[in-house]
């Protein structure tokens, strides 16, 4: 029963440590990025990995990306200070509501509560303008962020395949 249990356990490590070498072995630098790479003139492994590595350095010096420390595109900040909008809606409130105010009798009170109303108006219409204006700067920036990435991919692609990878 012994002899049963130290198999077992023999035979687990050995193919722990097996799946672990096979799992090694197939981290590659085109793996990372996505890509298969198909030695299409019979390289082996090793071939493949030196020309990878070969061609990594080669491609971050075309593209000026490197995949190890991405260059993230930050999108510009929008300046979220007050621009004069809550006055302008004030005054467009105030006009407003003296209108309605001297038909109801009180211009005063109309002017007044037609003036609150519009600079909370004129000042969320910023704020949503902002917004709507910064999540363009930031899509803008992920879009760039991608497009560094593709050129890398590509240079990279052609410098496998100029080696003699197929490439996909």
């Amino acid at each position: 029963m012994k002899k049963n249990i130290n198999f077992s356990i023999l035979s687990f490590v050995l193919l722990s440590f097996g799946v672990f070498t096979m799992q090694a072995q197939s981290s590659s630098i085109s793996r990372s990025l996505g890509l298969y790479v198909f030695p299409s003139e019979g390289q082996d492994a090793a071939q493949q990995d030196a020309d990878e590595a070969e061609c990594f350095k080669w491609a971050k010096q075309q593209s000026g990306y490197d995949p190890l420390n991405p260059t993230i595109a930050v999108g510009k900040e929008v300046d979220r200070s007050a621009d004069g909008s809550a006055v302008g809606g004030a005054a467009v409130g105030a006009a407003g509501g003296a209108a309605i105010g001297a038909i109801a009798g009180d211009a005063g009170k109309g002017a007044a509560i037609g003036a609150v109303v519009g600079g909370v108006r004129g000042r969320r219409s910023k704020v949503v303008g902002d917004e709507m204006e910064q999540q363009a700067n930031d899509q803008a920036a992920a879009a760039e962020t991608q497009r560094l990435a593709q050129d890398y991919n590509k240079a990279f692609s052609a410098c496998m395949e100029g080696k003699g990878y197929k490439v996909q």
